[in-house]
């Protein structure tokens, strides 16, 4: 099982591993994992599924997953160990570079395009959960997905709002959905890793994710829809103004 996934516990690396298309398996193999450990579906520190599991799900055969696995350490962001209690293990994120990073980044990247696609994801993802309802196990995972952020530590909390985000996206119902939201999602972090945590942005996250789950539990889809826009809206902002 996946790092943090017990028992019955949903398995958070669904919507990015899938199998891949044939003539293109290093490559889409290398894309994913490289998803996982930018979304913190695995945090520092943690183990990935061991190689079959990973050949299996991706649809690879095991000598591509280790190339695979060999640039992602030789990159510096997976480690191998060995024994009883070895396998391959994410390791953490270097410190980033601020500002000059970020322009550095985004100078390969369509910023608007990315925004934009994801508000369209989000924005839907909240709107067809509230539409559709939540009920029984599944609303107690967003709830719990939300409880997380509260008690989050600073170093934590991107991992933690990522996977409170990956929920709505999962719950909505949409495999599709959850998969593309994913990958626009790895984005975002790599940008996002790159400028500062402000307490008062965090806060103001905050009550905005409580309402936002509040609207969606209560079957609200126009308000769960209006106060995506505006969360998504706020992290667009924070991205402009430290490229400003």
């Amino acid at each position: 099982m996946p790092e943090g996934n017990g028992g019955s516990a949903p398995d958070r690396l669904t919507p990015v591993l899938r199998p891949v298309r044939a003539g293109n398996g290093f490559e889409e193999a290398l894309e994913q994992i490289l998803q996982v450990v930018r979304l913190g579906l695995v945090p520092a520190g943690g183990r990935l599924p061991a190689e079959r599991e990973l050949a299996e799900r991706l649809g690879v055969s095991r000598v591509t997953l280790r190339e695979v696995l060999k640039v992602l350490r030789d990159q510096g962001l997976l480690q191998a160990r060995r024994g009883r209690y070895g396998g391959t293990f994410v390791l953490p994120r270097p410190d980033t570079g601020g500002a000059d990073e970020l322009r550095r980044r985004v100078a390969g990247v369509d910023l608007e395009d990315v925004l934009r696609f994801r508000e369209v994801l989000e924005v839907g993802a909240a709107g067809l959960c509230a539409a559709h309802g939540l009920t029984g196990g599944r609303a107690a995972r967003l709830r719990a997905a939300l409880d997380a952020t509260h008690d989050a530590p600073p170093a934590e909390y991107r991992r933690r709002d990522t996977l409170l985000h990956l929920a709505l996206a999962e719950l909505c119902g949409s495999p599709t959905l959850a998969a593309q939201y994913a990958a626009v999602r790895a984005s975002v972090n790599g940008l996002l890793d790159c400028i500062p945590l402000l307490v008062r942005n965090l806060e103001h996250s905050q009550r905005q994710h409580t309402a936002l789950v509040g609207a969606v539990l209560d079957g609200d889809a126009d308000g769960a829809r209006e106060i995506m826009r505006e969360h998504c809206a706020g992290t667009a902002a924070l991205l402009r103004g430290f490229l400003a």
